[in-house]
């Protein structure tokens, strides 16, 4: 009786767990990707009326801002992160996050759409529960300009990101790849 009463009680946690996880990915959803479109519009308006190498402040500056806007709106720490980092100092993946971009990767190579690619897990750290969600970013038209292969980026263009981002290793995207991911990290 008891051992059945125990296995119940731990299905039953295991369902409520379930749930409260899409209710985290949910909200978070919610809180967090609202910061995407409109990165990639500010990219679209200023590429469009100004070119390429007017948008690349947008890239580093504009949005980490807008995501930081966001995570003092909400309390939670947000980025962006890539396999192939183009701003070493603020894009490089954890190991969990690193974990689940190379996953995100085998993911749509079996053929899952890059746009819907997401993970939520809970963790303890320094003994406190926090959710992890990371969302993917699709290689969008826009992207290509500073992102595309190698040769077809402008040499004007290539010049000042070399000079923006040392070490840089964010070419050879081509659309609909994954570029990085939006990374939450909150605190329950």
């Amino acid at each position: 009786m008891f051992r059945a009463a125990f296995t119940l009680t731990l299905c039953l946690s295991g369902v409520a767990l379930a749930h409260d996880l899409e209710a985290l990915k949910l909200d978070t959803r919610k809180n967090a990707l609202p910061v995407l479109p409109k990165v990639v519009a500010m990219m679209q308006e200023t590429v469009a009326g100004k070119g390429a190498v007017a948008a690349i402040p947008v890239c580093k500056d504009a949005a980490p801002q807008l995501l930081k806007e966001q995570s003092v709106k909400t309390g939670w720490a947000m980025s962006r992160v890539s396999l192939k980092t183009r701003n070493q100092a603020t894009g490089t993946p954890d190991l969990w996050e690193a974990r689940q971009l190379a996953d995100f990767n085998i993911r749509a190579a079996n053929g899952e759409k890059v746009e819907t690619l997401e993970v939520g897990e809970v963790f303890t750290e320094n003994g406190k529960p926090v959710f992890r969600y990371m969302r993917a970013i699709p290689v969008g038209d826009v992207c290509l300009k500073c992102h595309g292969p190698v040769e077809s980026i402008e040499p004007a263009l290539k010049q000042v990101l070399e000079g923006t981002y040392p070490g840089d290793r964010a070419f050879g995207y081509a659309k609909g790849q994954i570029r990085g991911a939006l990374t939450v990290r909150r605190p329950l």
